[in-house]
Order: C-alpha cells, then structure tokens, then sequence
C-alpha cells in the first residue's frame, strides 16, 4: 500500500482589517522592491544627512549624530501606488519633529534628495506633528539598501514613492517642486485613501 500524502500546506494568513486598506489596494505579507534605477549602497562612515534651502542655518549631520540622536520604534501601515498596501510595518528612525524642531523658516514644502539622483516634493506641514521620520531599521534589523538603507524618508500617510529611499537631504523651499516621479505623471500629493496616484486623480 503507498503512503499516504498530508499534502503542504502553508500556514494561513490572518484576514486583514479591511477599514486600514485604502481603496484600490490589495494586502499583501510580502515587501515588494521597486525601484527606478540600480540601489545605491552607501557606506554608513561616509554618509550625512543636510537640511538646508530656506532656513535660518544649514544642519547636518554624520551617522553617528543621527543615531544619537532621540529615536522611536513604531507600527504603521504603508501604502505603495502600485497597489499594494502592507500592514503593521515596525521601524525605528528620529522624528522630522526633531530634526526640524529648531529650524527657522517660511517655507510650505521639502524637496528629498537621495543617492541615485532620486527627488521627490512633500508639504512641510506633513513632515511634522508625528507624522514622518528619518528610519534607519526595519523589523529590527538595519535596513537594507533595497528598501532605502541606510536610511530612508518614511511619511506612511502617503503613497510609498513620497517615503524617498537613500535619503541624503532635505531641501525647505517656498514654492512646490515636482520630484522625480511628479514630474514624469505621479500626483503632486499622493494620498491614497483618496486614490491620488497620478495628475488628475
């Protein structure tokens, strides 16, 4: 008599919370890696952080600054434009909060510069109050150059492309400036509960 097969089966993902998924999303347990050029792997002894553009003084700051500085472990929901939403996401990063909690300026939006001559635009007031971070681990682990290390933007309240990947400074201006993606067809704001994935939406 042959044996008997029980078959594989893989362990069975618990349903999501429907409410936490924008409209147009599906979930998914994997992280995606989507890029629009080859990843930059950058050394962590020769990477800095600037903020600079309108404001009182230019800061910067070395690796070693950063990750001295005041940081914090969170769970969010990130959303990319491709469709795919992953839930309770847990990184460790400084606030934008802190960064910019001494700067002087009058200016509405930051333009993110990244290695790989990577932009992307975000209003000011999106980066502050809690809502955005400079993250340097992902599920405790340091993050990975396929998903922006050393460190990478993360503002989770907008579609994934607004979290820039290898981030390397933040420019303050006056005016909005498209990034890399805006000005190829992507939504200038990019919320996805509201499906702002490209001009017109």
């Amino acid at each position: 008599m042959p044996p008997i097969s029980r078959g594989f089966h893989r362990r069975r993902e618990p349903e999501p919370d429907q409410s936490r998924i924008p409209p147009g999303q599906y979930p998914t347990w994997d992280f995606p890696v989507l890029s629009a050029g080859p990843t930059p792997h950058t050394p962590t002894d020769g990477w800095t952080l600037r903020v600079d553009g309108a404001i009182d003084e230019v800061r910067q700051w070395t690796w070693d600054e950063l990750l001295a500085l005041p940081s914090e472990t969170f769970t969010v929901d990130i959303h990319c434009v491709t469709k795919w939403t992953k839930l309770d996401t847990t990184w460790t990063g400084v606030s934008l909060d802190t960064l910019l909690g001494d700067v002087e300026t009058e200016a509405e939006y930051v333009v993110a510069w990244c290695d790989g001559d990577y932009t992307t635009n975000v209003p000011l007031e999106d980066l502050l109050g809690g809502r955005a971070w400079i993250v340097y681990d992902y599920g405790g682990e340091p993050l990975e150059p396929e998903h922006g290390g050393p460190a990478r933007l993360l503002v989770p309240h907008l579609y994934f492309w607004k979290s820039a990947k290898w981030v390397r400074a933040l420019t303050l201006t006056l005016d909005d400036q498209p990034g890399f993606w805006e000005s190829a067809g992507y939504h200038d704001y990019g919320d996805p509960w509201r499906e702002q994935r490209y001009w017109g939406d």
